[in-house]
């Protein structure tokens, strides 16, 4: 007589997110990262992209906050889905606002500024795609 696993044990569960742990752990470390760098170097920064020192600050307290819920998020012994959902959603967002501002007129972004604020939109959006990727293993497993 064979056993199965069911999708409700929890290594089954555990190995089944380890990926999305990982993702949601890496983009938050680099989100802190990227929040330090604008609060810290604000004057240096907005020089070089055209970014005003408020604009930058307000950024960088954004993004802290968002990489401290991606650590609690990554950190629960099970990852809801929901909360993965609403990762995804703001990622997508950022990427987009990102856009916005590099396409729109709203911050007077030098060409550097410009490309930061692309590859801004790059980045968070391949972090959707993976944490996307994540959320559809964990929840084929569970």
């Amino acid at each position: 007589m064979t056993q199965t696993m069911h999708t409700t044990d929890p290594a089954v569960r555990q190995a089944s997110d380890r990926f999305l742990r990982l993702v949601l752990r890496i983009d938050s470390v680099s989100t802190a990262v990227m929040a330090a760098v604008l609060i810290a170097a604000c004057g240096p920064l907005g020089s070089a992209t055209g970014m005003p020192v408020a604009f930058s600050i307000g950024f960088g307290l954004f993004q802290l906050g968002g990489a401290a819920s991606l650590a609690l998020i990554a950190g629960y012994p099970v990852i809801p889905a929901g909360l993965v959902k609403a990762v995804i959603g703001v990622n997508l967002g950022s990427a987009v606002a990102c856009l916005v501002v590099a396409a729109g007129d709203f911050v007077p972004l030098t060409g550097f500024g410009i490309v930061f604020m692309l590859i801004g939109a790059l980045v968070v959006g391949v972090y959707a795609a993976l944490e996307w990727a994540g959320l559809r293993r964990m929840t084929a497993a569970g």
